[in-house]
């Protein structure tokens, strides 16, 4: 994906102050855990170029499927498919308890040498794998003592575990790691857990769930509880796997590869001397992908070889579980705006409190911790409490537009919800708003139909920077989605009004400019590495680790299978 104006578009985007200017950037996909399904997978290394924003291509390794997969996750998501190398390598989907075996063949070049994986967290057996030639099961390395088996070129071998722990886990290359993870060897095994708690599917979790059956919207979770805890219940999920790369090493590992393509595996000479150091790298990575490419959707044929996104989205009110894992050599200070992460576990073991309770001790990072070779699994959560005004615009009086008129009744933990009294309906745009703050005004000094005496007063958004894509989002005064849309053109300049001084025609979206997209009125967050080099691609902002939350309500929905 492609976009003009983004750097104004961010830089306001920052300011949380116009926080619809970004959706021209994520028209219509969005992430989900795409995976496939075991308990066996048949993998291959091989060779590929990995497409970039800047145009260039890069030569890299990565881990692909050796012929099709049993299966796909989620099952909803359209053309899902698994190339024969892609960065990273497919995720791994199985549950708790579960035999799993990965057969890997080695398809690197020749002066490439061995190749290997690590399952860490779990108690691996290794083996050549059965039915290939003698010298294939003769150059294996015994698995006693050693770190990996490896299977040379052309080789393959066999790895089995019990996937004991839930949660998020990594796997990589084990063999001259400086090099072959560099490359792009590394993937995701996402674990889940073999019994559910009642709590996830009971109650508001199981309300939750009508909620979007009511808009139309499919269920994309791979899972309704990322443990076997009854507080790791979610509501949608997203995984980032988070990497760089350093051209001038993969460059130099093309250049010795191609001289010494006829080279016979494991003969003298033929074996690879890239300098892995100094480490300079110019691509940042989130699933393979940098921005803004990584908010296109999955599978998307200009991407061969790099097929998982990175682009979050949510309603409020629901528990986001974010899955993590680190698998580069630096680390990444991810900062997910709008909210905290409270982390719930790290490498598949829960964090939890000392006492009977069994409660969750995990932090709250304003920066989640992207580690190598570390992963964690979070929770974000996002409602609009405490911001002080009304953030879907209500306006008293207004009968020009039906969000004026929704009400909002607390539940016991005051939002609106199925436990309030009256329950609030299963297709209500607002359901979960924080009714605290029901019928607050935005602006001190109002333009347009929202009353005053709110806490700021914005910019005339006919003149505010990329002013256009400032006017489609409902949560900005209730004929926001009218205005912007141009369904009721205004005759003049100044536009006409309805009795109640509702405006009633298109005053922030002029004829000649592109409207948001239609399926998108939502807050957008800017997620980003703060490391500010690591929004840029090839030190051109922006680009590198930077992704956008889009926070919708419900009547626009989330459509995860693309």
């Amino acid at each position: 994906m492609r976009a003009t104006n983004m750097t104004k578009s961010i830089s306001i985007v920052r300011s949380l102050l116009a926080p619809a200017l970004a959706l021209f950037l994520a028209a219509a996909a969005h992430a989900a855990v795409p995976g496939i399904t075991g308990p066996t997978f048949n993998l291959t290394a091989q060779t590929a170029f990995l497409n970039q924003p800047d145009g260039n291509a890069v030569y890299s390794w990565g881990y692909g499927c050796n012929g099709t997969p049993t299966g796909f996750l989620p099952a909803a998501i359209v053309g899902a498919s698994c190339p024969s190398m892609q960065v990273p390598g497919p995720t791994l989907i199985v549950t708790e308890g579960q035999a799993v075996t990965v057969n890997l063949l080695n398809g690197l070049p020749a002066a490439a040498g061995n190749t290997s994986i690590l399952f860490p967290g779990f108690s691996v057996r290794a083996a050549a794998t059965a039915l290939q030639p003698a010298s294939c099961t003769a150059t294996a390395k015994a698995p006693i003592g050693l770190l990996t088996t490896e299977a040379a070129n052309g080789c393959s071998v066999t790895y089995t575990f019990i996937a004991s722990s839930p949660g998020t886990h990594s796997y990589y290359s084990g063999t001259q790691s400086d090099l072959q993870v560099e490359m792009g060897l590394y993937g995701a095994v996402v674990v889940l857990p073999n019994a559910v708690p009642a709590a996830c599917t009971t109650g508001l979790a199981a309300a939750n769930l009508l909620v979007k059956a009511a808009w139309g919207e499919h269920d994309y979770r791979l899972s309704q509880a990322a443990y076997d805890h009854p507080k790791s219940c979610y509501d949608r999920e997203y995984l980032f796997q988070w990497g760089e790369m350093d051209p001038r090493i993969h460059n130099a590992a093309l250049a010795q590869v191609t001289a010494l393509a006829t080279c016979t595996a494991g003969a003298p000479g033929c074996s690879l001397d890239v300098p892995t150091e100094p480490y300079h790298p110019s691509y940042f990575l989130i699933n393979g992908r940098s921005m803004p490419d990584l908010m296109d959707g999955n599978y998307e044929p200009e991407y061969p070889h790099q097929p998982y996104n990175g682009n979050p989205h949510m309603h409020p009110g629901e528990l986001t579980l974010i899955r993590s894992i680190g698998q580069g050599r630096w680390q990444h200070p991810f900062h997910e705006h709008a909210n905290h992460v409270r982390i719930l576990a790290r490498d598949g073991n829960m964090i939890l409190s000392s006492s009977n309770t069994g409660d969750l001790a995990g932090s709250l990072m304003f920066n989640t911790d992207t580690t190598p070779g570390e992963a964690f699994d979070g929770i974000f959560y996002f409602t609009g409490r405490g911001l002080n005004w009304d953030p879907y615009g209500h306006h008293p009086g207004d009968t020009a537009d039906p969000l004026a008129s929704l009400p909002c009744y607390p539940d016991a933990n005051g939002y609106y919800t199925v436990n309030s009294t009256p329950p609030a309906p299963v297709n209500a745009v607002n359901y979960y708003e924080w009714c605290q703050d029901h019928n607050k005004p935005l602006e001190v000094s109002p333009i347009g139909d929202v009353a005053a005496g709110g806490p700021a007063t914005l910019p005339n958004p006919n003149i505010f920077t990329n002013g256009p894509w400032y006017g489609g989002t409902p949560y900005l005064g209730p004929d926001a989605t009218l205005r912007a849309g141009g369904t009721q053109a205004c005759a003049s300049p100044t536009g006409s009004t309805a009795a109640n001084g509702a405006s009633t025609c298109s005053t922030l979206q002029p004829s000649n400019i592109q409207a948001n997209p239609s399926t998108e009125r939502g807050w957008a967050y800017m997620w980003h590495s703060h490391n500010e080099r690591e929004i840029t691609t090839n030190n051109v902002f922006p680009g590198g680790m930077l992704m956008m939350m889009l926070v919708d309500t419900r009547e626009f929905v989330i459509d995860e299978s693309k």
